[in-house]
């Protein structure tokens, strides 16, 4: 955006170039051409700089300066030079005149863009009357007295009147609508400086200023406000206007008389060119007044319109009122000190005086007439609030064919000076017509607005569900809505309002009617009884007995029965297990808490129970879910019949319960409730598949451990873990150091989640012998976990950990990755077809993982092992799940040449039956079973079965933990193939399993 800076830099660049000028003038030559040359150069930075719409008349105006600074130039030339070239100094002169109808056409293009080529004619006129007056004075004391010499250069005559020209349509310019902006301002200087340095006879200054005056002129950042057109109508009444035009128009007389008195011939002219004088100030005078009146009407028309459209907007009385003061002190002087009241008719009940009966007939009579009145014959309201003024307009506001009857609205008074009041009487008229139609038009609307409103309220009684009464005195229903009939059978009018409320309930009725009848705030919310019905009622109470229209008490009364109800079953539901009946968590918390805080004001011990069922997982997968409620609900039935009444039952969700024990003086009392729960489960529960057995684990803390329910709640937990650790169907009390072991178990968790990151496990290998020739057909990868500080770290430490935070699965897939890349290694070692196959346990909740199937074979084909020389080992939990799913996911293992093992065989919840119902390819007998079958009988017929029942069905046996040579014999005397254990290895290293192989004898057979 054009700045201010390049202005003012040219302009201390040509007050320099001046100053030269003044020291020596023989400089003046090429001063003035310097000048001009920066000044064209001025204005075509201006135009870049600036952009104006249209650059033709600043081209023109450089085009001007130009001609002017070379003709100027060549005038002022030295002798040396004009004496050799003889035509410079004419060639010089007609340039310079040129450039004057240039300067001329330049302002002429200003003023069409500025007027967007309107025309006019108020604004033409102006200008030639101004330039005229000009004229005229330059043609007497310039031109004329020159023409007379007869040495006088005609350049010296044609200059001034060029510059009566440029005068004109500088002052056309300046006459144009809108405020000229400050270009014009600095062309209009320059061209005044060119005038007046023409007619004193020093034309050099002149044309310097105008140098100046335009490249500033083009230079300013406003520069494009020349070009464009005016956006506001022109002002013809302004008084500078009117006294320019008063000095052009005396320009005339003045010039007479000032050339009699040079030329003593005052004679009896000078009387008449005063006369002269006198009459035209005073036409001047006239039609300054009736400029203002102009004015002053345009003014109060702009003060009615306003009025019009805020009387219009207005919706009420006041709004009224504010508008009419608003409006009078518009249509007055800024300093006329006044004052109004608009009297509104209203209805009245006495009659009125005979004077206010009269004034009001002479109002009716004269309609809307203003009429000057004295201030104290207005009513006495009316003359206390305007009793500084003498006089008053009273304006009455009628309306003739007005439907309520009376057509006079109301009375407008305006109290004022009275040579003001004079001149507001037409205003005032019109101003109280639209009064008048403003405020019938609100009446009306109020009234509409009422009736609408009685017949919505009247639709609304009649269709509403609510029973609307109205009691007198006595409490008697006068009136009853329509809808009391569906409430009470019948329509209450006329009978007490106790006798259709429940006899229970009517003295609290009493109670509360007198109440409100005293006017107490009664609660908004009261619920009775109705009397012969099952219906709840609930009331609200209102005393009306003020108000004409009612006279008396209100009463509402709504059905509220089913709501109620559904209010009593859901806050049943926010507390209450929806399967059991029992209390939720919710409830029991609430309880706990309240147990609390009685039991350390009376000293009594409160005790938590968290009762947990054992494998209730294994009966919703084998049995249902069905089946596993049903075991749920008689569970919750016998906890709450082992209880007592101050005690509290509840379900936490899933197979998780709790018990409440308050109000006991012995922690013992607790452990007895605790007893009773077990005794009261051991009792079979029949159930539409079978009887099943409740398993249950109890955790206990008391109110001697702590006194918070939260810290409560979180101790009764640790001890429902331990007893789950340490067996089934039992209970355990919370101690101290159950706290201390849970710490560590989560300090477990976290290192174990930091080495998962950060691959601080390893695999060794146990082998997996033919238990008829001791060689190795297999290894069982088994990880460690290689702690930084701890050492070498066993599964049976951290596996369960894994499994309860779900970190078995990144490190079930690393096993499984890291074992075939590890039989990739051998394959390349041994010799073609000796490689063993490798055996990898696979967690319940790895292979539950979607994409397990699809990441084996990924393993497989990544490391280009073979699909038999894997062998995966799960559990029997996984069998007994019946998953679609799952079962496809082990046909496709098996159909791709993997071998499915059963790790720990015996030792879950399963049956026989399910080994030729799944894809099974490998038994693998727990190492219990092979303990003590060579000392017990047992134990040995249960392996010698197992060994047998796979034989017929085509399944591989491995028995694990062979430590003894005596348990090997047996085995293989049963018929069992294979076996692992501590005779043959311990878990090898994978460099290690290298070397065993190669320098490994088989045992003695």
């Amino acid at each position: 955006m054009p700045t201010r800076w390049p202005a003012a830099l040219f302009g201390a660049g040509m007050l320099a170039l001046s100053l030269t000028l003044g020291r020596e003038e023989a400089w003046q030559s090429a001063v003035r051409l310097i000048a001009g040359i920066a000044a064209v150069a001025a204005v075509i930075v201006g135009m870049r700089a600036g952009r104006p719409d249209d650059r033709i008349p600043w081209w023109v105006l450089a085009g001007s300066m130009a001609l002017s600074a070379t003709g100027g130039a060549a005038v002022d030339a030295p002798p040396w030079l004009t004496t050799r070239m003889t035509w410079l100094v004419p060639v010089g002169s007609g340039a310079l005149l040129l450039s004057y109808p240039l300067l001329a056409l330049a302002l002429a293009t200003f003023v069409h863009r500025r007027t967007n080529a309107a025309r006019d004619r108020a604004g033409l006129l102006d200008a030639l009357t101004v330039t005229s007056g000009v004229a005229l004075m330059i043609w007497t004391f310039v031109v004329g007295p020159r023409m007379v010499d007869a040495g006088l250069n005609w350049a010296d005559l044609a200059m001034p009147l060029a510059d009566l020209l440029c005068l004109g349509l500088l002052i056309r310019l300046a006459t144009m609508p809108g405020r000229l902006v400050a270009p014009g301002h600095w062309l209009g200087t320059g061209t005044l400086v060119l005038l007046v340095s023409d007619v004193a006879g020093s034309p050099l200054y002149g044309h310097l200023a105008v140098y100046l005056t335009a490249g500033l002129a083009a230079l300013l950042p406003t520069m494009a406000e020349l070009t464009r057109a005016a956006q506001e109508p022109a002002a013809e009444d302004s008084r500078s206007r009117l006294a320019l035009l008063g000095l052009a128009a005396l320009a005339a007389p003045a010039v007479l008389v000032v050339k009699m008195y040079r030329d003593t011939a005052a004679g009896g002219l000078t009387g008449v060119a005063a006369l002269s004088m006198l009459m035209l100030l005073l036409v001047l005078a006239r039609m300054a007044g009736i400029m203002t009146s102009h004015r002053q009407a345009l003014a109060r028309e702009r003060a009615l319109r306003g009025a019009s459209a805020a009387l219009v907007s207005a919706v009420d009385n006041e709004g009224v009122g504010l508008a009419v003061r608003t409006a009078v002190a518009q249509l007055l002087p800024g300093d006329v000190p006044h004052g109004v009241v608009l009297a509104i008719a209203i209805a009245q009940v006495e009659p009125p005086s005979p004077e206010g009966a009269a004034q009001s007939a002479v109002d009716r009579a004269t309609g809307t007439a203003a009429r000057l009145v004295t201030t104290r014959d207005v009513d006495w309201a009316v003359a206390v609030r305007l009793t500084q003024f003498t006089k008053t307009l009273r304006c009455p506001l009628v309306l003739k064919d007005r439907p309520t009857g009376d057509p006079l609205v109301g009375v407008l008074h305006v109290g004022a000076p009275t040579w003001a009041l004079l001149a507001l009487q037409q205003s005032v008229e019109v101003l109280a017509g639209q009064v008048a139609l403003a405020l019938e038009r609100i009446a009306l609307g109020h009234e509409v607005a009422r009736r609408n409103s009685e017949t919505y309220f009247r639709t609304l009684i009649q269709n509403t569900a609510d029973v609307i009464t109205i009691l007198d005195e006595e409490d008697r229903i006068q009136y009853a809505s329509p809808s009391a009939v569906g409430v009470f059978g019948n329509d209450p009018s006329g009978i007490r309002l106790p006798e259709v409320i429940h006899p229970d309930e009517r003295g609290r009725l009493a109670e509360v009617l007198a109440a409100v009848r005293e006017g107490e705030q009664v609660m908004q919310e009261l619920d009775f009884r109705a009397h012969g019905a099952d219906a709840l009622l609930e009331m609200h109470c209102r005393d009306l007995r003020a108000e004409p229209t009612v006279s008396g008490l209100v009463i509402t009364m709504r059905d509220v029965t089913k709501q109620r109800n559904l209010e009593r079953e859901l806050t049943h539901q926010a507390f209450h297990d929806a399967m059991t009946g029992l209390a939720n968590r919710v409830l029991f918390t609430d309880r706990l808490k309240h147990a609390l805080a009685r039991s350390a004001r009376d000293g009594s011990v409160v005790g938590v129970l968290f009762i947990d069922l054992d494998d209730f997982k294994i009966v919703n997968d084998t049995l249902g879910h069905a089946v596993g409620d049903q075991l749920l609900i008689e569970v919750a039935h016998r906890i709450a019949g082992s209880l007592r009444a101050d005690d509290t039952a509840a379900r936490l969700g899933g197979d998780e319960f709790a018990a409440l024990v308050e109000n006991v003086n012995d922690p013992g009392a607790v452990e007895e409730t605790a007893n009773r729960i077990l005794a009261a489960l051991a009792e079979p529960v029949v159930t539409d598949a079978k009887p099943l057995y409740a398993v249950a684990s109890i955790g206990i803390t008391t109110t001697p451990e702590a006194n918070d329910a939260d810290e409560l709640l979180r101790q009764a937990d640790l001890a429902l873990y331990v007893a789950k650790g340490a067996g089934k169907n039992q209970w355990r009390r919370y101690q101290a150091h159950l706290h201390n072991e849970m710490v560590a178990r989560l300090e477990l968790r976290s290192a174990l989640d930091h080495a998962v990151n950060e691959g601080h496990f390893l695999l060794h290998y146990q082998p997996i012998v033919d238990l008829g020739s001791g060689a190795a057909v297999g290894f069982e990868a088994l990880v460690r976990w290689q702690h930084p500080r701890e050492g070498i770290i066993t599964p049976d430490q951290f596996i369960e950990v894994a499994e309860e935070s779900g970190l078995i699965i990144p490190m079930g897939r690393w096993v499984l990755e890291e074992s075939l890349r590890t039989l990739a290694g051998w394959q390349r070692i041994l010799p073609p077809g000796t490689a063993p196959y490798v055996s990898v346990n696979v967690s319940v909740r790895q292979f539950r993982e979607a994409g397990f199937v699809d990441q084996v074979r990924g393993a497989l084909a990544q490391y280009a092992v073979p699909p038999q020389a894997l062998m995966l080992e799960i559990t029997e939990t996984l069998l007994v799940k019946d998953d679609e799913r799952i079962w496809t996911d082990l046909a496709t293992l098996r159909d791709m040449g993997i071998r499915i093992a059963i790790d720990d065989f015996g030792t879950g919840y399963s049956s026989l039956s399910y080994l030729r119902q799944r894809p099974i390819n490998v038994i693998k007998i727990d190492k219990t079973f092979i303990d003590d079958m060579v000392t017990s009988p047992q134990p040995l017929a249960l392996v010698s079965g197992i060994v047998s029942l796979a034989q017929s069905l085509g399944l591989t046996v491995v028995a694990e933990g062979i430590e003894t040579e005596q348990h090997r014999d047996v085995l293989r005397h049963m018929g069992c193939p294979l076996g692992q254990g501590y005779l043959f290895s311990s878990p090898l290293g994978p460099t290690e399993v290298l070397a065993w192989l190669r320098n490994a004898e088989p045992l003695a057979v």
